[in-house]
């Protein structure tokens, strides 16, 4: 498959996916039966997830170690860790007050006038057990990395990894060039790999669509328009802020790269799975021309710090909850929400839907009802398209930034590719 054609085609999967959605939930003739109709598009979209999901762990892996084998030494991991960090913690307090902020401003939770049921037993089903920080350290460390990869444990992965890659470069003895040559032919098989998964996305990306729309119907969109509306205008919003911070240290290039995610970005947007974007954004972090060795360190790191999108949603979510039950929240209780966020969203990665389970888990600690909750469930899935094509904006100029920051005469370039990343002096991140 042409590369050029593929964005063309999931675009033509979404719009199919939306006509065949409506008219499956106009003739089901029942919520049940539409439901039934669902489940066999969502079984098309499980199977093109999987085929995702079962890249991931190997990909990680191989283009982590080569790229730690490949840097030698710790300070340098270190340097990049640092200023990652530093990048995701300032684009999550962005993204949290400009949610904050325009959930303020347009109040689309105002007039609902939804009443709190005493004693009254919470529908919800979101499981937030086991929800703590102390947890959430606990896990980051792998107890088998076989488990790890059989569950797709990214952060998990990446810490075996690192311990793997530095192992690799101090045991400098004969075999050593055999190890790192065959990790890195591992990460181009994989990457081939990956382009023959590819070939599915238009059809896995109609079935999300599809089985979206059948459920749910486009009555509820409208029905929600206001709160979806503001939404994604705070998206644009964001869009906007990340792509200006990343002119500032990227110049013109950051363009460049906007077009090369358009893929990922596609994907993730229609899958609502930052998974299925993953090995996409990797290449095309590659052919932009940010070295391996930082793409395969900060891109992970990322995926489980740096999530923009599901930041500024929990703050709308909060927001919105508060605003239909009239709740007023002074600015000293939101500053505390906005800081209580940004601590438990750390705690949740690799958690399905995690940005519902973290405002499930938030909502009583500042005593909102949980039943909440239930007024953004049936919208979620067209919120979770918005944020999880932001989460894959915001790593991605988070990893050409920290590339850029790295000094020239570590640089390196993909073989047969031209950069458009002026990778010449140091920066900070």
């Amino acid at each position: 498959m042409k590369k050029n054609k593929l964005p063309r085609r999931i675009a033509i999967g979404i719009a199919l996916g939306v006509l065949v959605g409506w008219a499956c939930h106009h003739f089901a003739g029942s919520e049940q039966s539409a439901k039934e109709i669902a489940s066999y598009f969502s079984m098309v979209t499980d199977i093109f997830l999987r085929m995702i999901k079962m890249i991931i762990a190997p990909l990680v892996f191989a283009t982590l170690v080569g790229g730690i084998a490949s840097m030698g030494n710790s300070r340098s991991v270190g340097r990049i860790g640092l200023r990652a960090m530093a990048w995701f913690v300032t684009a999550s307090v962005i993204s949290l007050a400009i949610g904050m902020g325009l959930v303020n401003l347009f109040q689309p939770g105002a007039g609902l006038n939804m009443e709190v049921v005493q004693h009254a037993a919470s529908p919800v089903v979101v499981n937030t057990g086991d929800f703590s920080l102390k947890v959430f350290i606990s896990h980051v460390f792998p107890r088998s990395i076989a488990e790890a990869m059989a569950n797709n444990e990214i952060l998990q992965i990446v810490v075996f990894s690192l311990f793997f890659g530095f192992a690799l470069a101090g045991v400098k003895r004969a075999g050593y060039t055999t190890i790192v040559d065959s990790i890195e032919e591992l990460a181009k098989v994989m990457f081939k790999v990956t382009d023959f998964v590819m070939a599915f996305a238009p059809i896995g990306v109609f079935a999300a669509i599809a089985s979206a729309i059948t459920t749910q119907g486009l009555g509820l969109i409208v029905d929600y328009g206001k709160l979806i509306a503001e939404f994604y205008l705070g998206i644009v919003i964001l869009w906007c802020v990340l792509f200006a911070a990343g002119y500032l240290f990227l110049g013109r290039s950051v363009f460049t790269l906007g077009k090369l995610i358009r893929e990922p970005v596609l994907l993730a947007f229609s899958t609502a799975s930052s998974e299925s974007a993953y090995p996409k954004t990797m290449e095309a972090l590659e052919k932009f021309g940010a070295p391996k060795r930082v793409s395969s360190f900060v891109l992970p790191l990322g995926y489980s710090f740096n999530l923009d999108g599901s930041m500024m949603y929990q703050a709308f979510a909060i927001m919105f909850i508060a605003q239909a039950y009239n709740v007023d929240l002074s600015f000293t209780q939101q500053l505390l929400i906005l800081l209580t966020l940004m601590i438990t969203s750390k705690g949740m990665a690799g958690v399905a839907r995690a940005s519902v389970v973290v405002v499930a888990a938030t909502l009583p600690m500042f005593n909102l009802p949980e039943a909440g909750i239930l007024l953004i469930l049936g919208i979620d899935q067209f919120l979770d398209m918005a944020r999880t094509a932001t989460n894959v904006v915001g790593n991605s100029i988070a990893t050409a930034v920290v590339a850029k920051s790295e000094p020239h005469e570590e640089a390196e370039e993909a073989p047969g590719t031209k950069s458009p990343l002026p990778i010449h002096t140091a920066a900070t991140a």
